[in-house]
């Protein structure tokens, strides 16, 4: 009845006070960011400068609880907040002045004043009794002692159990043993007099003494309590932890106020990635090299193991405190897999198809390519595995760049997706911003067989489904290239290693070498490593085959050692099929050299080969024909290769033997070049040199501008003129050059079948 009648006026205490006296605000705790198996990685002060640490229900153990209540208040777990008997007994001791003077507070009315500290004032007394009442109704009793042990005070600006356990035994609570659980137990009645780390000696003789005092309440089993009485005490002051601050910093600015944060990062693989990183770039400082950043995703869930935004957080000179994850800067070569991905699918190419590799205007832009060297003829597969910037321009000028970029908007590139109405095509090539995170997850989704799905940083807010971004056969064809160890980005001595991990992998390297990319996967995980200078300095040194694929080897060395030997599988939509040699199309009527190659059925083109054309020719070769010129008798057909004219330029500015076609017959009325037997066999005419619409600055009076072009195999001759006055006339490879007028000059080639090409340019002096 006692009980009863105490519960029912502690309700009614409860719901006066309420209306008077709301509850008192919850208590400021310090944010920390926890690992995914719920150990602190990294903890903030608090916003009053103390370490409050926030301890969750589940790490309140059994023994710490009894060790509390029993030394603290016995009847906590009867009570409503107050103890009537101990307020009794403490009022006789202090009247008739028998024994300790004290004041008879529980758990809740310690509570109440901790979250409200006031004066010890007989006044002050009768208030906290009033809000332990209320604290009784709002909360059970597992939170009351909740809060207890995250406000009791510890020294110093520590505070909670948490931060005790923490900071002086680098443990959570619930990982502590008996000795170490009493320990806490009995400093908070006197956090000024047993200073662990300066008072051990007495904490120890005081912990020893309740140790035999709850022996002697059978309240632990002895043997416990025996090994307990033996350990030793050992504890310091300790560090807070600071594993991963640069995640840390971001994801508590992005969850204000949240005590807690349940990150997805795993400690020894975060401390590995962090280790490796930073004794790498220390071999590096003699190249001018200061920074790396490295993002670990799992294929297999989006989660993110480890981010190490730079080596260094506390290097000012290095600026280590930017995020390098983050950090928006020129991807290089690293989009040219989404780019032939998104190609493989819509059937312009497949891996043997052969693409030119030669000096090409792509009106007004002419890329090179990163050696300044051509190959002149390539298949795709050798293009991305030697990374090969022309072919990747043309590629991208036959998909189109608003279709590339939306793509990458699919695959959460934000940078691209505010740029994308001003990019163009050196958007291949890196003239265009991304981060380590959107290309780490780009190169994820190739990964998981084409299918995009943001990385996650938090456990509470897991990746979806995902986006498909590229086909499962495309996905496959491009790790089938990016996993082949010939090829020039293999770091030196790499190849005979025998610690090469099996991966699929791809290198970076941005203009004028500031950035050096490298990022793998495998069908566990996904790695992406930068390495440069958050400066944007650059160095001459700075390449992502030299560079940045070491460590990159290194993290899978270390991270995915014990990953599974599963590997990628074609899908059953790919199949095989013979293809020319020489071209990579299905075989003609005059492919004589054939191999076979991975298409896609129903989406890869079915176009025939013509790399050679028949052609009519006079007897002595002197003279072509077409049908409608051709005599009855004294001709015989040939085959002649039939390319692209700048291939042709390219094949004899290098000085390798090529095939014109002869001239046509003279005596033919018909207007060359469009006769019935050449269409496509004649494309058209191109000025290779200078280039549309460019701005030419002559930093001399005699200077001259070249002339060239790249004309079809049957054009001889050609005719320049220059704002429509005639030039003069020279071979189709012969190089001209002249001295051009100032302002805005219009240059005219016409070769000898009566095709015409124009380009502008503007020129001034300096």
């Amino acid at each position: 009845m006692w009980l009863g009648g105490g519960l029912l006026l502690a309700a009614f205490l409860a719901l006066a006070l309420d209306r008077l006296f709301p509850l008192p605000l919850a208590p400021q705790y310090s944010p920390l960011v926890l690992a995914a198996d719920g150990s602190v990685l990294h903890a903030y002060l608090n916003p009053t400068q103390k370490w409050r640490m926030k301890t969750e229900l589940p790490e309140i153990t059994p023994a710490l609880q009894t060790a509390i209540i029993a030394k603290e208040d016995r009847y906590f777990r009867y009570h409503f907040g107050v103890n009537p008997l101990a307020i009794a007994q403490a009022a006789g001791r202090n009247i008739f002045r028998r024994g300790r003077t004290t004041g008879a507070s529980t758990i809740t009315m310690q509570v109440a004043r901790l979250l409200e500290p006031k004066e010890r004032t007989f006044g002050n007394k009768l208030l906290e009794m009033l809000r332990a009442t209320q604290l009784e109704a709002h909360y059970n009793k597992a939170e009351i002692l909740q809060l207890y042990l995250n406000l009791v005070p510890y020294g110093s600006n520590i505070e909670g159990v948490k931060s005790a356990a923490l900071l002086y035994f680098q443990q959570p609570p619930h990982y502590l043993s008996l000795a170490q659980t009493v320990t806490l137990a009995i400093i908070p009645n006197r956090p000024g007099g047993l200073r662990l780390g300066k008072n051990n000696a007495q904490i120890l003789a005081e912990r020893n003494r309740w140790l035999r005092y709850f022996g002697q309440e059978k309240l632990f089993p002895a043997q416990d309590i025996a090994d307990a009485l033996l350990e030793p005490l050992e504890a310091r002051r300790h560090a807070a932890p600071t594993l991963a601050p640069h995640l840390a910093r971001r994801l508590v600015r992005a969850q204000s106020g949240t005590p807690l944060i349940h990150s997805t990062l795993r400690p020894a693989t975060q401390a590995k990635a962090e280790d490796l990183a930073r004794n790498y770039v220390r071999r590096l400082g003699t190249l001018g090299i200061s920074q790396a950043s490295v993002l670990v995703v799992n294929n297999r869930t989006h989660a993110v193991e480890a981010y190490v935004g730079s080596v260094d957080f506390q290097d000012a000179a290095a600026l280590g405190q930017v995020d390098g994850v983050q950090a928006i800067r020129s991807p290089g070569s690293t989009l040219k897999p989404l780019l032939y991905g998104l190609a493989l699918d819509r059937g312009l190419l497949t891996p043997k198809t052969v693409l030119p590799d030669v000096p090409t205007n792509f009106q007004g832009f002419r890329p090179e390519n990163f050696d300044k060297h051509c190959l002149g003829e390539v298949t795709m597969e050798r293009a991305l595995t030697y990374s090969l910037n022309i072919p990747a321009v043309r590629v991208l000028s036959e998909v189109g760049v608003p279709s590339f970029t939306s793509t990458l908007r699919q695959a959460g590139f934000r940078q691209v997706a505010r740029d994308a109405p001003r990019l163009g095509l050196s958007t291949i090539l890196g003239g265009c911003g991304a981060t380590l995170e959107e290309l780490t997850g780009l190169y994820a989704a190739v990964a998981n067989d084409g299918r995009y799905a943001p990385v996650a940083l938090t456990s509470r807010n897991p990746s979806g489904a995902g986006t498909r971004i590229i086909s499962q056969a495309a996905a496959f064809l491009l790790t089938d290239i990016l996993a082949q160890r010939t090829r020039p980005d293999l770091p030196v001595d790499a190849a005979s290693s025998r610690h090469l991990p099996r991966i699929a992998w791809k290198t970076g390297t941005s203009y004028g070498r500031r950035d050096a990319w490298s990022i793998g996967y495998n069908k566990d995980y996904t790695i992406g490593v930068w390495v440069g200078n958050f400066s944007g300095q650059g160095s001459p040194a700075l390449t992502g085959a030299d560079v940045a694929s070491p460590l990159l080897f290194d993290l899978f060395n270390a991270l995915a050692y014990n990953s599974s030997n599963e590997w990628f599988a074609p899908p059953a939509s790919l199949d095989f099929r013979l293809v020319c040699a020489e071209t990579g199309l299905v075989p003609g009527e005059h492919c004589a050299n054939q191999l076979i190659d991975y298409y896609l059925p129903g989406a890869s083109t079915s176009r025939r080969c013509q790399h050679q054309q028949e052609v009519l020719v006079s007897a002595d070769g002197a003279y072509s024909y077409c049908r409608a010129c051709a005599p009855a008798a004294g001709y015989r057909r040939a085959l002649y290769p039939n390319v692209l004219p700048e291939v042709l330029a390219y094949r004899e500015a290098q000085g390798q033997p090529t095939r014109r076609l002869p001239p046509h017959n003279p005596d033919c009325r018909l207007v060359r070049g469009t006769s019935a037997d050449s269409p496509e066999a004649a494309p058209l005419l191109a000025i290779t040199s200078p280039a549309a619409h460019a701005e030419y600055v002559l930093d001399a009076a005699d200077q001259q501008l070249l002339l060239s072009c790249a004309a079809a195999g049957e054009v001889r001759q050609v005719y320049w003129y220059v704002n429509d006055q005639f030039l003069r006339a020279a071979k189709a490879t012969e190089r001209v050059f002249f001295r051009p007028p100032l302002g805005e000059v219009k240059i005219s080639c016409a070769d000898d079948h009566g095709r015409n090409v124009d380009v502008r340019v503007l020129v001034r002096r300096l």
